[in-house]
């Protein structure tokens, strides 16, 4: 764990992203306290798998249907 105080955080900042991308920890400090933490980013390892909703969403035969007239022309704000 790294701990900088926020004016050495301003001056480093991107040396202090690359050392966080690179895996190390860096605590922000302020008058010696910590305030902030700054971590890599770490991405959902889990993948979204195909089929979850099934069965749970219902959709009209009619979802895809032409709008009316008047419903159009609310969304081209014409009324």
């Amino acid at each position: 764990m790294n701990k900088f105080n926020i004016h050495q955080a301003k001056t480093q900042f991107s040396r202090l992203v690359d050392l966080a991308a690179s895996g190390k920890e860096i605590v922000i400090a302020k008058s010696g306290k910590p305030v902030a933490r700054l971590i890599p980013y770490a991405r959902n390892a889990e993948s979204r798998k195909l089929g979850q909703l099934r069965g749970k969403i219902k959709i009209k035969k009619n979802f895809d249907a032409a709008l009316s007239a008047q419903t159009l022309d609310a969304f081209e704000g014409k009324i």
